[in-house]
């Protein structure tokens, strides 16, 4: 655990340093490639990388959100892939599992997670489910000494690769009858449908629940567990957050090299005010929301609603902003697959809509600074 800034500063280059030296080689390739990279899974797991924020109790590191978040950036600004490793071993579905499994369920699963050889996927969306959460119908029935679940998800989180699926599930009405369960791939019941490609170059299944039975010993959160689980999902916001500023300052600094060399009508692109320009207001967007993400993460336990909802707001906004203009400046070569600026340009894109889209996020943050919850349902 790192304790001053002297600490993260060290643990920082430490990270860059191994990230430099043992992903750097083939960062395009994984880039391009589909599926999840599991041998950089086991890699990283063997540099302490999965599971920082888990307790040294449970078999992870004790460390902080900030180092976690700091280790996203690091490895991202080198291989964008492996970033979303470690997204995954650190922050989302894994982090919620962290934080409420029993002990059971950590023996079972966790040591399989924090070595790179089994994945969690979070199943949440449903086809009339998306950002209106609380609107999902996928339920869990008692049954005997378990529970039958029935329904339907979308766009679940590895859901071609995950071994297990944290599943927000209905076991009775309204909000306080939502909660999760933990399905493993294979059982009877669960149906892992065609996959689709998104822009990102990424693929999620639907998943099909039909009389899927598990154990009671797979309730993760039983009824009332919908904030518990939705304050541990204000952390998958960070490591959201964190990847889009790495993929827009990685752009950023290709784009930088470029315009220092490149030459046209007799100077460096570098010369021309207007690509200055460009530079200048994007260093500030992703100064900016480095700052917010690191005030988000800084605390004690789990991030705030609104420091949380700031932070990806701006980080989403900037990260995309510096792919962009990235994109531009270096014209046709950026537009090419023979750089990571487009693949960060379809990266960061894909983070304004997913975990949260940044009109939500606003809906948010307005409720923070007028002290207001507004509801987006229509009047009955």
């Amino acid at each position: 655990m790192t304790t001053s800034t002297e600490d993260r500063t060290a643990f920082a280059e430490s990270v860059r340093a191994f990230a430099h030296d043992r992903l750097a080689a083939g960062a395009l390739e994984r880039a391009h490639a589909p599926g999840y990279p599991w041998d950089v899974a086991e890699l990283l797991a063997r540099q302490g990388l999965l599971g920082l924020t888990v307790p040294e109790r449970d078999g992870g590191q004790g460390a902080t959100l900030l180092d976690a978040v700091t280790a996203i950036r690091e490895v991202g600004l080198v291989c964008p892939k492996s970033a979303d490793v470690v997204q995954a071993g650190n922050f989302g579905a894994l982090r919620t599992f962290a934080e409420y499994a029993d002990d059971d369920q950590k023996a079972r699963f966790l040591p399989g997670f924090l070595a790179g050889k089994t994945l969690l996927g979070l199943a949440m969306s449903e086809p009339e489910a998306g950002s209106a959460v609380t609107d999902l119908t996928t339920s869990a029935e008692p049954d005997g000494d378990g529970y039958v679940v029935n329904g339907t998800k979308l766009w679940s989180t590895h859901s071609v690769e995950a071994n297990v699926f944290l599943v927000y599930v209905r076991f009775g009405p309204g909000v306080g009858g939502i909660g999760s369960v933990l399905v493993e791939r294979g059982t009877p019941g669960l149906e892992i449908g065609n996959p689709s490609e998104y822009m990102s170059g990424e693929q999620w299944a639907p998943l099909y629940f039909e009389n899927c039975r598990i154990p009671a010993e797979n309730v993760l959160l039983g009824p009332g567990g919908f904030k518990k689980q939705i304050s541990g999902f204000n952390v998958e916001r960070l490591g959201n957050a964190a990847r889009s500023l790495a993929l827009g300052r990685l752009a950023f600094g290709i784009a930088r090299d470029h315009v220092l060399q490149r030459e046209q009508f007799g100077r460096t692109l570098a010369d021309f005010q207007g690509v200055q320009w460009k530079f200048a207001d994007v260093a500030v967007a992703l100064d900016g929301a480095d700052l917010l993400l690191e005030r988000a993460a800084a605390g004690d336990g789990l991030p705030s609603a609104y420091e949380t909802s700031v932070a990806k707001l701006a980080a989403n906004q900037a990260g995309f902003q510096a792919a962009d203009q990235a994109m531009q400046v270096m014209g046709a070569m950026g537009y090419s697959t023979e750089t990571l600026v487009e693949y960060c340009f379809r990266r960061t894109r894909g983070w304004m809509i997913a975990g949260g889209s940044l009109e939500v996020l606003r809906n948010r943050i307005a409720e923070g600074v007028l002290g207001r919850r507004f509801s987006q349902r229509a009047p009955k």
